[in-house]
């Protein structure tokens, strides 16, 4: 017979062989004693707290100040609420990713604002069209308002010589818009998540003709050639994703030595290490390799109509419900996106190294992704 401590640790080795879970691969005893106790489970803590911060939240304790209230207002906060709770349990209890860094919660946290995300867009998804633009309106007091048409591809000339005041006010307009920065910054955190240069190329190409065929749908996509072309392809996307490849570059060449920050010498050492913990643990190379056969190169090619999808997604969400590209709503929505998309792609790249990685590869949250390209998919008729 074996002694109890030998049985228990090898049913935890058999939970981590069975659930691809990192928090149990991990013993608390090899960790900073400083740092120990955020890896500990405290459900009950946060069971006892969260329950006491509902009823102060929800009014119970204060029924008459509830009163005056309206129904719109107090639907709005439990709806909140209902999210809350939901994002703490499976900042609990949602399944680990791959990604440890700052703590694996936070990654579990992502995980279920990815699951809020896509039951908001499933209940849009049963909404007629108006209703969903009006429905916007909760989210931001800005929204469910037409907007104008804007097309980028009315006058195409670079030089205007009966303009005495801008004769290349086109060229300005254009180099002033504010989707110049989001082209820099989009393709700066796609070549953090790719870490393949030809391939970041291929997606910055094949989205220009994805430009070129909705066009005739989208007035935002009614380019200019030396737009598309020069600005788009040559400049903004060279520029971030040259300044994404530096940065994985950057990464990729540091020696990864972790000591813990009860073992730095000094207070500047401690500080270091505790910023330290908001940047990769380890830094893997992504090997894509299109060309290693057929079905490797099906596989990349799916990743790529996959990221076009999401990528045009944006764009018709935002012209069938009404949505400004400066609204908050834009940008919130777009950090979300790249929060799923980092253990997403490194789960996808290891499981086309090692197909043993099939646990954690498959994971909820790529599934949630095919599922929200398919629903925004059937928003196309509200046009």
């Amino acid at each position: 017979m074996e002694p109890n401590g030998h049985s228990r640790l090898r049913r935890r080795d058999h939970l981590v062989q069975e659930n691809g879970d990192p928090d149990l691969s991990c013993s608390i005893d090899e960790l900073d004693p400083w740092t120990a106790w955020a890896y500990k489970p405290r459900t009950i803590s946060f069971l006892f707290v969260g329950a006491c911060f509902l009823i102060w939240a929800s009014g119970a304790l204060d029924p008459e100040s509830n009163k005056s209230g309206d129904l719109v207002t107090s639907v709005k906060r439990g709806v909140w609420a209902m999210i809350a709770v939901f994002l703490t349990y499976c900042l609990l209890q949602a399944p680990s990713t791959v990604l440890t860094r700052p703590h694996p919660a936070v990654w579990r946290l992502v995980h279920g604002m990815a699951v809020v995300y896509l039951v908001a867009l499933t209940f849009l998804l049963f909404q007629t069209r108006d209703d969903a633009r009006q429905f916007m309106k909760f989210l931001h007091p800005d929204l469910g308002v037409e907007l104008p048409e804007r097309s980028y591809g009315a006058d195409c000339r670079i030089y205007i010589p009966e303009n005495p005041s801008s004769r290349f006010k086109n060229v300005y307009e254009t180099l002033f818009d504010e989707f110049v920065l989001a082209h820099i910054l989009g393709w700066w955190g796609k070549a953090i998540l790719i870490r393949n240069q030809p391939l970041l190329w291929v997606l910055s190409t094949g989205f220009e003709f994805m430009e070129l065929t909705f066009r005739h749908m989208l007035p935002n996509f009614n380019e200019c050639w030396w737009d598309s072309i020069i600005l788009d392809i040559f400049t903004c996307n060279w520029f971030g994703i040259w300044a994404g490849v530096h940065t994985v570059r950057y990464f990729d060449g540091r020696t990864y030595e972790w000591v813990g920050i009860s073992r730095q010498p000094n207070i500047i050492g401690k500080v270091k290490r505790t910023l330290g913990q908001f940047t990769p643990a380890q830094w893997d190379k992504d090997e894509w390799h299109p060309l290693l056969g057929p079905w490797r190169f099906i596989q990349v090619l799916s990743l790529c109509i996959v990221f076009l999808t999401v990528e045009l997604n944006t764009f018709f969400l935002k012209f069938c419900l009404w949505i400004p590209p400066r609204n908050p709503v834009i940008v919130y929505r777009l950090i979300l996106w790249w929060l799923i998309a980092i253990p997403t792609i490194r789960e996808y790249n290891l499981y086309l190294q090692d197909r043993y990685y099939l646990i954690l590869s498959l994971s909820i949250s790529d599934m949630y992704i095919q599922c929200q390209n398919i629903l925004t998919i059937f928003l196309f008729p509200f046009q």
